[in-house]
Parts: C-alpha cells; sequence; structure tokens
C-alpha cells in the first residue's frame, strides 16, 4: 500500500484505532468531520495493534480490506501507515507523520470515550501539544469526557462555536468538543456479537 499522498497547506484529520471490525460509527465521525471542520481529507490509520488492548486484533490486511469496503467517499483514505512507520504510540504515529508531511497540517479526531481515558494514552500531553484534537460525542459519555483529567488539564485550549470550523488552522494545544447525532455502536459490541453467532 503506497503513501498517501498530499499537498502543502492542506488540513487532514486523522482517524486511528484497530478497526476491529470497521462499523457505521467511525463513518459517521468522519463524514461529521469533513463536514463541520473544513478538512480536505481524513485518513484511517488502521494499526497494527493497540498497546492499551489485551487481545490482538484480526490481522492487519483484513482490517484494511473491511475499512476500505465501509468507508466510501473521494476525501477518504484508509491507510496502515503505523505499520509502514514502525509506531504503535499515537504520539510517536503523529511525530513520524510530521517529520514525512511537513508542510500538512494534521487534526487528531477521537470519540468522547476516547478522550475520557486520553490520560491513560503514552505521553498524551505530547500529543495535545502536536495536533489539535476534535473530540465526537458518543452515547452516555458527555460527562466523563468533559471532566476528564486531560479536558481539564487543558481546558484554557478548548475551542467552541463557530471556531471550531477553523480549528484546523489553530496552534496546538486546542480542542473541542462537538456535538452530533449519536450511533451506539462500537468494535467491542460487534466482536461480541460474533462471538455469540458462532
Amino acid at each position: 500500500m503506497a503513501r498517501p499522498w498530499a499537498t502543502p497547506g492542506q488540513v487532514i484529520g486523522l482517524l486511528g484505532g484497530s478497526f476491529d471490525p470497521p462499523h457505521e460509527g467511525h463513518v459517521h465521525l468522519t463524514r461529521e468531520a469533513l463536514k463541520r471542520l473544513g478538512l480536505d481529507r481524513v485518513w484511517w490509520l488502521v494499526s497494527p495493534g493497540n498497546p492499551i488492548k489485551a487481545n490482538p486484533p484480526a490481522p492487519l490486511a483484513d482490517r484494511v480490506a473491511a475499512s476500505r469496503r465501509i468507508m466510501r467517499h473521494p476525501a477518504v483514505t484508509i491507510t496502515d501507515l503505523e505499520a509502514r512507520f514502525g509506531t504503535r504510540a499515537t504520539v510517536d504515529t503523529l511525530a513520524a507523520l510530521q517529520r514525512a508531511y511537513p508542510l500538512v497540517r494534521f487534526v487528531w479526531l477521537m470519540g468522547a470515550d476516547n478522550l475520557a481515558g486520553f490520560h491513560q494514552w503514552d505521553r498524551w500531553p505530547e500529543i495535545m501539544a502536536r495536533v489539535p484534537v476534535a473530540v465526537f460525542a458518543r452515547p452516555g459519555q458527555r460527562m466523563r469526557a468533559l471532566h476528564s483529567r486531560a479536558a481539564q488539564r487543558f481546558e484554557h485550549a478548548r475551542i467552541r462555536g463557530a471556531e471550531i470550523r477553523r480549528l484546523g488552522q489553530a496552534e496546538p494545544p486546542a480542542w473541542a468538543y462537538l456535538d452530533m447525532p449519536m450511533r451506539n455502536i462500537s468494535s467491542t459490541q460487534l466482536r461480541a456479537q460474533r462471538k455469540i453467532a458462532l
């Protein structure tokens, strides 16, 4: 899989995860990000494995193929960049991306459930220092996310209202919380359903 093309000055949203399996919630978040953040593109970063999850995911090639089947949009690229860079931690992936694409602006995309546990990520304050972060509503997660350790530490860097559309141009640390129509679905639920079906 070739490294995705990007032109200087583009603003690219990054949606990372194991995508095991990818689902309509990922698609919905991606489309909302494109629409509401004025992004030029979104890249899905299908990870070789999640360092804070105990069980290994399905083979990378299978998850990339499944992601390409479900996410069909001309402005979205499915990538295996973490495997290519040899990185596992998000902060290391971001550093590698910024070295590889020095004239591109990146925005990290994640669900509110991730913000709630963001302080468990490796060197998480450095992630906030590297790129703007867009946090999208997830069912039942608003209070946990907005009162999380990360949200409190970086409250001064939160962007609200009409400024959210220009998040990609903001100097980090900068983050925004975006409400949106929610899909109550997760990869964990889908894996559990798949096991029951077997």
